[in-house]
């Protein structure tokens, strides 16, 4: 038998087990930590790891560590991907189990919410400019270095092929994880790391976010460069600076300076709102790669 058919054959007896089925259902939505299955599920945390076990064996989900906590999430890229989301269509969201599971855990990130993140009347043009360059080119797989409690993330999610957030601060990823299964957005994840060293291989992602972290930065070209390692050819860099506290006219400046010493080719900076700004959104790519969006 050819290898794709004994997976298929490994996946469907894993799956074909009540409680298996509803972790795959649950980590379907979003990343999951034993101890919010064992809840969810009513199971002990032996039985849950074992069934988590078995599971991965088969190739259905993919683990992984995240500072203190382990998670688990449906692998949506490499090997089998393609059959993994079939099967996940064929559980049947309509199953009473289900819903309630689904219930249950939102309860349990809701709970966990204790700041709103609503979009208020200050961050709506920043909103509507980001959107805007999704318009003219795809953001394909995404990636958010600076993430914080996940707005940006959340807000071009559905634009994105795939979308992962990376942030150093522990608690904001936990908040942006809670946020992303709350608002139904399974092609989302949350990685630990700084914007120095990004967990990531070269050429991962199509479009880059630098969300407000070069202001602060101690070697801010070095994060610059850091991040066009991870995009394919034809990338994006999107950059994004708060203006709170800091001079437009300066920060601009500093801003080419960077991107000229890491060879990138950067689009006029866009002050937002275009009256009393208080962001810049730039575009920059590599120079056989540029393209006149910002």
């Amino acid at each position: 038998m050819e290898h794709a058919t004994e997976q298929l054959i490994d996946q469907l007896k894993s799956i074909a087990n009540p409680i298996r089925m509803r972790i795959v259902a649950l980590c379907g939505q979003g990343e999951c930590s034993v101890s919010e299955l064992t809840k969810v599920l009513s199971q002990s945390q032996p039985r849950v790891s074992q069934h988590l076990k078995q599971l991965c064996a088969a190739g259905l989900l993919e683990r992984f560590r995240d500072g203190h906590f382990v998670y688990y999430r449906v692998a949506t890229r490499g090997d089998g991907a393609a059959l993994r989301r079939r099967l996940l269509s064929l559980i049947p969201d309509t199953d009473p189990v289900f819903g309630k599971d689904s219930d249950k855990i939102r309860a349990l990130r809701g709970a966990r919410t204790v700041t709103a993140t609503d979009v208020t009347i200050h961050d709506r043009p920043l909103h509507r400019a980001l959107v805007a360059l999704t318009v003219a080119e795809p953001l394909g797989d995404l990636v958010d270095v600076g993430c914080g409690q996940g707005r940006i993330l959340k807000l071009l999610a559905t634009r994105a092929r795939r979308a992962v957030g990376v942030d150093i601060d522990s608690d904001a990823r936990r908040f942006a994880r809670a946020e992303l299964l709350l608002a139904g957005l399974p092609n989302c994840s949350l990685r630990q790391g700084d914007m120095y060293s990004l967990p990531f291989a070269d050429n991962e992602f199509d479009t880059a976010i630098l969300d407000d972290v070069l202001s602060d930065a101690g070697r801010p070209t070095e994060a610059i460069a850091e991040a066009v390692r991870v995009l394919r050819s034809g990338g994006r860099l999107l950059i994004l600076l708060s203006l709170a506290a800091q001079d437009r006219p300066d920060l601009q400046t500093r801003l080419a300076g960077w991107c000229a010493e890491t060879g990138l080719r950067l689009a006029p900076a866009r002050a937002i709102p275009a009256r009393e700004p208080a962001w810049l959104l730039a575009v920059a790519s590599e120079p056989d790669a540029a393209t006149a969006a910002a």
